[in-house]
């Protein structure tokens, strides 16, 4: 069995060969970038943590483990369950890349999305 694949990118990041499937996983589209100038397979809304909880976290890298914590209690609602497993499907296809427009996707929500992916597999 292939290991799952699971990267993390900026929306403006030029796709490359290695990206697979290219997924947003962000709420709202980024204000000033233009649908047609990135290359985008998919747009996952319901996987964005709550408003209440992006504007606590306000991307603060000392909040950042417990943003993690709190988004992973989130990801367990039916909605954004949902969709994680559809999520689980394509990264069990192949590689894919979540995408955001955050300054720092190291700390954003498509890092904690792509360890709850790889961290329990793609098969459960």
């Amino acid at each position: 069995m292939q290991p799952t694949v699971v990267r993390v990118a900026r929306l403006t990041d030029p796709a490359g060969p290695a990206d697979g499937t290219r997924v947003l996983v962000d709420r709202l589209w980024p204000r000033g970038t233009a649908r047609t100038a990135v290359v985008l397979d998919g747009w996952y809304r319901k996987l964005a943590p709550s408003d209440d909880l992006r504007t606590w976290y306000g991307h603060d890298p000392d909040r950042f483990a417990e943003f993690a914590e709190r988004y992973r209690a989130e990801l367990r609602e039916p909605d954004r369950a949902a969709a994680l497993e559809k999520l689980r499907s394509l990264a069990a296809a192949g590689p894919l890349t979540l995408l955001t427009a955050s300054g720092s996707p190291s700390i954003s929500q498509a890092a904690v999305l792509a360890g709850v992916l790889t961290e329990r597999g793609c098969s459960e």
